[in-house]
């Protein structure tokens, strides 16, 4: 059993425990992404995205480059979310301008009824990626490991790669809900071993991103996406070693249920920018910690805009006490074209402000 490092800041895990704080923690959703030109130079060298986040030293490499030039509170795995239908058989591979793709979607009975939970020994490279970054953090702040959502991964595994409408999707939902449930159920018990063998690598905390839940209507969600997402849960290690490993989710757009994502068993829950932290807070009491929800297009505002509504976000959440938690991030992920100096502005009244609130 690899011998980690212990822990220097552990901010980030207790709020999401819901523990006081000195200062509100936080992370960035795509914090190691192209807006550092560290992370493009590293790219370049893999010589594409799969070789990147295929190769363990890479992933370090990029995984740590973030917390290398800002105060960041945690680490997140370099990898994803597409990892897991590839390890299916699906043939993940990426256009240039266009994104992920695949070469086997499911579009029939047949290929959904072949699916089938994979080996997650071909996902081996992930999990020694978590161990190595884990390792080189030598203890300087906790690792989180993700996944995506049941749905989420469907949305990609159905439609052959993003979509603007779900069409396909969403007429295997309506016309063959049977067919849509075998999918989920797949991936929800792929998507809980994925995880628990990150915990099992080293991952501190892990988080389930439902980038596609929010384009489902009231009622279809809660049947096709919250319930798998529920499963994942109860299926989930929630601690290793006598140490509790929290676990977020996030629905983008889910603002709308966030009372009833509150209940499925996560300690946190991510919110997008449109919702108003007051309001959750009051919401969800003492039930789960709250993570988010500046607008990513925020950090292309002049410093001062910058630090007024990160400021905004802070005293919308309020001063954390015990029984609450708040984590500081984006509502959605950092965009590529971000100047990597308001991000500097950003963390720094992050970490002054939040202080501030507590003296």
């Amino acid at each position: 059993m690899t011998q980690f490092a212990p822990l220097q800041n552990d901010t980030f895990l207790r709020a999401l425990l819901r523990q006081p704080t000195e200062y509100t923690p936080l992370w960035l959703m795509r914090q190691a992404g192209r807006y550092l030109p560290e992370y493009r130079a590293t790219r370049a060298r893999a010589g594409s995205f799969l070789g990147l986040a295929k190769n363990p030293d890479y992933a370090t490499e990029v995984t740590l480059q973030p917390l290398d030039r800002y105060a960041l509170d945690a680490a997140i795995l370099f990898s994803d979310i597409l990892t897991v239908p590839d390890a299916m058989g699906l043939g993940l591979y990426f256009v240039e301008g266009e994104g992920p793709k695949f070469e086997r979607p499911l579009r029939d009975e047949k290929e959904v009824m072949a699916l089938q939970v994979p080996d997650l020994g071909s996902l081996q490279y992930v999990f020694d990626a978590v161990t190595q970054i884990r390792t080189e953090l030598g203890g300087r702040v906790p690792l989180i490991g993700f996944s995506g959502s049941p749905w989420t991964l469907a949305c990609y595994m159905v439609e052959g790669g993003g979509s603007d409408d779900f069409r396909r999707v969403k007429a295997m939902l309506y016309d063959r809900p049977d067919l849509m449930h075998h999918i989920l159920k797949i991936n929800a018990a792929t998507v809980a071993g994925y995880l628990n063998a990150q915990i099992d690598a080293g991952a501190q905390a892990v988080m389930m991103f439902d980038t596609w839940g929010g384009a489902l209507a009231d009622g279809v969600y809660q049947q096709f996406s919250l319930s798998y997402m529920r499963e994942v849960m109860r299926l989930l290690k929630r601690d290793k070693d006598g140490v509790r490993i929290p676990a977020i989710v996030f629905t983008k757009g889910g603002g709308l249920w966030l009372d009833q994502i509150a209940d499925i068993g996560a300690d946190a829950v991510g919110l997008d920018w449109t919702v108003n932290l007051t309001k959750a807070r009051a919401l969800v009491g003492d039930k789960v910690a709250l993570q988010g929800n500046l607008d990513p297009n925020v950090l292309f505002a002049k410093p001062e805009q910058i630090r007024a509504e990160v400021i905004k976000v802070l005293d919308a959440f309020g001063t954390p006490c015990a029984g609450n938690g708040h984590v500081f991030n984006l509502g959605h992920g950092i965009s590529q074209f971000t100047p990597p100096e308001a991000v500097t502005v950003m963390v720094e009244t992050v970490h002054d402000y939040s202080r501030q609130q507590r003296a």
